[in-house]
């Protein structure tokens, strides 16, 4: 079959016609391979944001003796000889203050805790040196050998000890000109009849040592246990 130029010319715009319509309904934009690989990928899902936690309230410690049972004063000469004397105090939970401004009848050796504040008080003898008339106050001190007066000052405890006369004690080294005699003196921590109580009822004082802190039989034990070794004793009045 012959076909005339005209008609051909008619087909061949309509084949072409049909190929810019096909052409133009499969082309146009391509999606960016990053879309396509994140329409593909699953999500992982965030980090938590970390909850802010409150700041926690300052500890107050508690008050030291707040029954005020060790004077003030001989309180702060007592903490400035642990800050003096820290390399031989080392232990800082407790320390122990002798106040030979009291009567010897008295409680004077005081137990202060310096984590909770309290005070425990027992009682002392001091050297009858100190006390020539036997009044229960102590007037004279010395670190002097045979001299059998009391020491003042700042000392070390060093542990507990045994002595042939004296029994079970604690041991004390002086810290200072004034009491560094204290190991040639034997001057320790020992029971004594003369300062239990029944020796106080009876003669309204205690009796007096050869400068030795003495205490009652009873609580020897306790502050055996509890002195120990490199905590302060500061003897004052």
């Amino acid at each position: 079959m012959r076909l005339s130029r005209d008609g051909l010319s008619r087909r061949g715009l309509i084949l072409g016609g049909s190929a810019l319509l096909a052409g133009c309904a499969t082309a146009g934009p391509k999606a960016p391979a990053a879309a396509l690989l994140a329409e593909t990928l699953p999500v992982a899902p965030s980090a938590p944001t970390p909850a802010i936690q409150p700041a926690q309230a300052m500890v107050t410690p508690p008050p030291l003796d707040p029954l005020g049972r060790v004077r003030p004063d001989l309180m702060q000469r007592a903490m400035a000889a642990l800050d003096v004397h820290h390399r031989r105090v080392p232990l800082r939970d407790r320390m122990y203050i002798v106040d030979f401004r009291k009567f010897s009848g008295d409680e004077r050796l005081f137990e202060v805790d310096l984590v909770a504040g309290h005070v425990t008080a027992f009682r002392t003898s001091h050297g009858r040196g100190s006390d020539p008339q036997h009044s229960g106050f102590a007037r004279n001190f010395s670190n002097t050998p045979d001299s059998h007066m009391s020491s003042l000052g700042a000392y070390a405890t060093a542990g507990a000890g045994w002595g042939a006369q004296q029994g079970p004690n604690v041991l004390l080294d002086g810290l200072e000109y004034s009491n560094n005699m204290a190991r040639d003196r034997a001057i320790i921590i020992h029971g004594a009849d003369y300062a239990d109580p029944g020796f106080l009822a009876r003669e309204g004082k205690l009796g007096r040592s050869y400068g030795c802190f003495s205490t009652s039989h009873a609580d020897l034990p306790v502050l055996r246990e509890r002195m120990g070794t490199g905590r302060l004793l500061f003897a004052y009045t």
